[in-house]
């Protein structure tokens, strides 16, 4: 039986339910603990009548650790390696989500070194996919939404800046891999993303092509620390994983959740 109550993730949020999901189709007993604060309800109630699925409604921390790339900050080394400390301001505008993630991760392996039970570490980079929340202000569902809205598409900055975009199946895939497939003295950290970089200006067109969009692209003042590379090495996944890496690149994966989103908005923007 697998206790699944991620650092950083929730069940009810895009990637943990995804992963009950993958879980509950291995025939795995899965009880899931959710404060809903980042997820919805909607995401998971098609697995409310599962027998083999529980969900409780309270906060608690489990020593599985899903954490983001936010904590290489502003990275000065490309692609980033698990070994790199990263590059963070710890008082700029960013720094209370940066060093939040970077202290989690600080706190897990404390109590690993304390306790002694087994605890896994993944960065996840960039994911996007089904299930996202039309107003969680990540890039890709902004994009998507705009553009299906017909709206203006925001770029903070040039556009130049780069990121890695993961499909979340294979994030889900990795994430599995972790858990079943490395030793119990193996607490990583290790990266999980999609290698394959774009730019911000990238990604707009490729979605206004993909929507067949009239949206214009509008440019808005850079915020303060804001990455200008994020890309991640994952050859230590590929060694410890079983030859993980992605197989969805970010056009397929576009098309998947393109659809995903013009449902909900042909429901108003209301999730079932």
């Amino acid at each position: 039986m697998k206790h699944i109550t991620p650092s950083g993730m929730q069940p009810c949020d895009t990637i943990g339910s995804h992963l009950c999901e993958r879980l509950l189709a291995e025939g795995n007993d899965i009880i899931c603990i959710d404060n809903y604060f980042t997820g919805h309800k909607s995401n998971i109630r098609h697995l409310l009548s599962h027998p083999n699925f529980e969900i409780i409604r309270h906060d608690i921390v489990y020593p599985y650790m899903a954490e983001i790339e936010e904590i290489y900050g502003d990275p000065l080394i490309h692609p980033q390696r698990e070994d790199y400390w990263g590059h963070v301001n710890p008082l700029g505008i960013r720094s209370c989500y940066d060093e939040g993630k970077r202290c989690a991760e600080s706190l897990f392996m404390s109590y690993y070194r304390e306790h002694g039970i087994p605890v896994k570490i993944i960065r996840i980079f960039n994911t996007y996919g089904p299930k996202m929340n039309i107003n969680d202000g990540r890039v890709v569902s902004n994009f998507i939404v705009q553009a299906l809205r017909g709206d203006n598409i925001t770029i903070y900055g040039d556009g130049r800046q780069s990121r890695s975009f993961q499909y979340i199946d294979d994030l889900i895939e990795g994430m599995v891999r972790m858990m079943d497939d490395t030793p119990d003295d193996f607490t990583g950290p290790v990266n999980i993303g999609n290698p394959n970089e774009f730019t911000i200006a990238e990604l707009a067109r490729e979605v206004i092509s993909l929507t067949g969009s009239k949206s214009k692209i509008v440019h808005l003042p850079l915020p303060a620390d804001d990455p200008q590379q994020r890309q991640p090495d994952i050859s230590l996944a590929r060694n410890m994983l079983g030859g993980w890496e992605p197989k969805i690149q970010l056009r397929d994966g576009l098309l998947k959740t393109i659809a995903y989103f013009e449902e909900v908005l042909s429901r108003g923007g209301i999730r079932r």
